[in-house]
């Protein structure tokens, strides 16, 4: 079964941890997790992968919005 950030936020060794710290950690704990024996290329295309999905979500800022913050 695949944890959670949730059970990752709920781990005994991050529980002494202020709230944004504890997220920090946990996260970086899961994506540790997520790619333990993963080759060099294999997790470069697991970075792409996800960071392109921030870049197309509906929830994402949009470039063209910043540029024409910039030009105005």
């Amino acid at each position: 079964m695949k944890k959670t950030l949730d059970d990752y936020m709920n781990d005994p060794d991050l529980a002494n941890e202020p709230s944004a710290l504890r997220e920090v950690h946990a996260i970086r704990l899961m994506i540790q997790d997520e790619t333990k024996g993963m080759t060099a290329s294999e997790r470069t295309a697991y970075y792409n992968e996800n960071a392109s999905h921030l870049f197309t979500s509906k929830n994402s800022r949009s470039t063209r919005g910043t540029v024409d913050i910039l030009n105005t």
